[in-house]
């Protein structure tokens, strides 16, 4: 009797319709998307994505880090969750529901990329020119969708502009991603030409929800024609649509012309300390 009702329960439980859950990487180089061509059933011959089905006992972080040695071989040297996105997945005729846990997806050496025999080839394809059609499953699809909204630009565009407000910086493509991720970067174009930029990223504090503006910069081929005005009300506007008390910048003294322009926007001195304690120089 305790084994019929067992048996009945768990007849019961595979009857549910719960999602599966699935970890899938997005990685990136040169604003390119790395997909994977299926070598097996389901999808074979289509693009995917890294990634798989969770194990059980494991986490979306513990399930991408054991996909990426899988099926790529090579060591994830950054993690960042992105969003799950809900979907389906085939098996053998059957179409079930799947939650997949995306995460942008870092790798130490994208040269030395081998496949196992679940896929049988790799390729780069720029973030502006991917066909979200041609990749599967759905729920991949919707992440492709997502990343050409946000992620596309030019980034030796952006190393040029960033260039002309400090000659020493080293742009790394991660870190716009991040930035992009944890903020807002408004951005200006002459055709397809960037000629200016700003990033504001949200803080909350004990006392109040701020924003700080940072690495907010035009070409200096367009400054003094109103670029600067329109980028800033740009990251204004963000804030007010996003519950943001108070923002905060910082300006060196000598940069007159956009000490003036943060006034005219409304912005008011504050006068305090500013310090600065250099980690990597310990």
């Amino acid at each position: 009797m305790i084994m019929a009702e067992e048996k009945k329960q768990t007849c019961q439980l595979c009857s549910f319709r719960n999602p599966k859950g699935t970890a899938t990487a997005v990685i990136l180089m040169d604003n390119k998307l790395l997909l994977l061509k299926r070598k097996q059933e389901p999808y074979k011959g289509r693009w995917d994505l890294p990634g798989g089905f969770m194990k059980e006992g494991e986490t979306p972080e513990e399930t991408i880090r054991r996909e990426i040695s899988e099926e790529l071989e090579v060591e994830i040297i950054g993690l960042i969750p992105l969003r799950p996105i809900l979907g389906t997945h085939e098996w053998q005729g059957e179409i079930f529901p799947v939650l997949s846990h995306f995460f942008l997806v870092e790798i130490k050496e994208k040269s030395q990329i081998k496949l196992n025999e679940e896929s049988s080839e790799f390729s780069w394809i720029s973030l502006k020119e991917i066909n979200p059609g041609e990749v599967f499953p759905d729920s991949n699809r919707k992440m492709v969708l997502w990343l050409k909204e946000r992620f596309i630009f030019d980034i030796n565009q952006l190393k040029e502009l960033v260039k002309q407000l400090d000659s020493s910086a080293e742009i790394r493509e991660y870190s716009i991603y991040r930035a992009i991720l944890n903020g807002y970067i408004a951005k200006k174009y002459d055709g397809e030409e960037l000629i200016g930029m700003g990033w504001i990223f949200p803080r909350q504090t004990l006392l109040r929800k701020q924003a700080v503006v940072e690495d907010m910069i035009v070409d200096e081929a367009y400054r003094g024609k109103g670029y600067g005005w329109a980028i800033l009300q740009d990251l204004i506007n963000w804030a007010r649509e996003n519950g943001i008390e108070v923002i905060e910048l910082t300006s060196h003294p000598k940069r007159v012309a956009a000490n003036e322009l943060y006034k005219k926007a409304g912005f008011q001195l504050h006068e305090t300390n500013h310090y600065l304690y250099r980690i990597d120089k310990e």
